[in-house]
């Protein structure tokens, strides 16, 4: 008897260490006053976030709040405001083809070796002086070409047997040329589709946008509801601690067996574990909140409400859905957008049989001189406008093939849109569906946790007077458990399902409900 009293003094303590811990869970909980999500309601999402990264005390936010947060912070909403700007650029930059492209030049040259021509056969090929001319055989004559002329440029012709050096030392010259199309189909339609990629840009922001709001949503509820089960098992915690003294007390007076002992100790021993498991989904379901808004982990921030504020969704209206619209989803409008592209693109390849016509200009100057001043440096300019007809023939059918290639990919989109229509239509009904099935689980739902609590209040007064056995009250216990958890489990999938039915009808963040 004294081992078996030592044994439950034992437990009696560990018990309650273990109340502490639970009870700083408990805070951790419950710290939080309601008002706070009262006082950050008018705040604004930098204040918010410097808040719950210096504030020691858990900053609650509600699902607005989360949404607005992650709309400002979330990376694939980043990512996507910047390719919509990143294709702009490139719509402008496709816009500059059709304004005249002009271009200027400048060059300098030094001659080092100057070039010699050689003129055979003709009659002046004497001028450059010849040792074999026909002048005077007196080396002093003044036609005599072995004499030392007066220019040094007659010196060098002659020692290149008959050659003249050409050019001069230096060379400039500089122009502007200008280019414009006048006629050209496809630049035409290139424009039209680049304009329709800034459109489909676009709308792949606003598809990330509404992944994002789903995604918040999603982590949102799955924390409200970890923090429902983490009530619910702390609940069962504490009945059975007051189950175990109850049979404690029972114990001492010798009206509960040494079995109803053990099985009281083992309740609180297998409460613990769900406890602390229910515990650890709260902390990891809010770290995925934070990751999904985009905020650091470490933020103290925490959810507002619980799981079943949002029962009150559950009178929404599927039947409104009979007729499905996918007027607004957004995989829908991006495949509508490339289909437009390609239909453009075929007409793009058909364009490239259509002669081209462009404008041209060009203005140019040179001057040519040794060394002398700039001031009797000759100019000549020169100049040219013109047009420029391109009338394609022949180019080994690569024209042809290029439609059907176009034609080909057209059609492909097509059976892709019909697909995607299909899946989209299966995935609305599925969500419908689980929403029905989730409204009739909740009502079911609804109706045992009250004949369990009541149950499970007449197991304990009747095991408190001895009515009823230790076994009664667990069977109760676990029934009530359970139903409260399908409670809660029914409200959960009904605002997932919801969730997924407003992404694949395309509602927005900010379209009513």
């Amino acid at each position: 008897m004294y081992k078996m009293k030592n044994v439950i003094v034992r437990g009696l303590a560990a018990v309650s260490l273990l109340c502490l811990s639970f009870v700083a869970g408990a805070q951790y909980r419950d710290g939080v006053k309601p008002d706070t999500a009262g006082e950050t309601a008018g705040a604004s999402v930098q204040q918010i976030l410097e808040a719950a990264d210096s504030s020691d005390v858990p900053v609650v936010i509600t699902l607005d709040q989360a949404l607005q947060i992650a709309l400002s912070e979330n990376i694939a909403v980043k990512v996507a405001d910047k390719e919509i700007e990143r294709t702009k650029y490139a719509k402008r930059g496709t816009y500059a083809a059709l304004f005249p492209q002009i271009d200027g030049s400048g060059s300098y040259q030094r001659t080092i070796k100057r070039q010699v021509v050689y003129f055979d056969g003709n009659p002046m090929a004497g001028l450059g002086g010849s040792s074999s001319g026909s002048g005077s055989s007196s080396g002093t004559g003044s036609g005599s070409t072995s004499g030392t002329g007066s220019g040094s440029e007659g010196s060098t012709s002659s020692s290149k047997g008959g050659g003249i050096e050409m050019g001069r030392l230096n060379t400039m010259s500089f122009g502007v040329s200008a280019a414009m199309p006048i006629i050209n189909a496809q630049l035409w339609e290139s424009v039209k589709i680049t304009g329709m990629d800034v459109e489909l840009a676009v709308e792949k922001a606003r598809s990330s946008r509404l992944n994002m709001v789903s995604q918040v949503k999603n982590a949102y509820y799955a924390a409200l509801f970890a923090k429902e089960a983490f009530d619910v098992y702390r609940e069962v915690y504490e009945n059975a601690l007051n189950n175990y003294y109850e049979t404690e007390k029972k114990y001492n007076v010798q009206k509960a067996t040494e079995l109803d002992m053990a099985r009281a100790k083992t309740n609180v021993a297998n409460a613990i574990p769900n406890v602390y498991n229910a515990e650890s989904s709260v902390m990891l379901s809010l770290w995925q909140l934070k990751a999904v808004m985009g905020v650091d982990l470490e933020m103290n921030l925490d959810v507002v409400g619980s799981i079943n504020d949002y029962a009150g969704m559950l009178d929404y209206d599927t039947a409104q859905h009979n007729e499905i619209s996918l007027e607004s989803n957004s995989t829908m409008k991006q495949l509508a957008i490339q289909a437009e592209e390609l239909a453009r693109s075929i007409r793009l390849k058909q364009y490239a049989y259509i002669p081209t016509l462009s404008l041209a200009f060009n203005f140019s100057g040179n001057t040519m001189f040794n060394d002398v001043p700039s001031s009797q440096w000759n100019w000549t300019p020169y100049s040219t406008v013109g047009l420029s007809l391109q009338i394609p023939i022949f180019s080994g059918l690569k024209r042809m093939n290029d439609v059907k290639q176009a034609r080909n990919q057209y059609q492909q989109m097509q059976y892709n849109i019909t697909d995607t229509e299909r899946n989209l239509k299966i995935a609305i009904r599925q969500s419908l569906n689980t929403m029905d099935t989730n409204v009739k689980s909740y009502s079911a739902a609804e109706e045992a946790v009250d004949a369990a609590q009541k149950a499970y209040n007449i197991a304990s007064k009747s095991y408190e007077v001895g009515r009823a056995t230790l076994t009664d009250l667990n069977d109760a216990q676990l029934a009530l458990t359970q139903a409260k958890l399908s409670q809660s489990q029914a409200i959960y999938n009904f605002v997932v399902a919801k969730t997924s039915l407003e992404q694949n009808l395309g509602y927005d963040f900010t379209t009513e409900e």
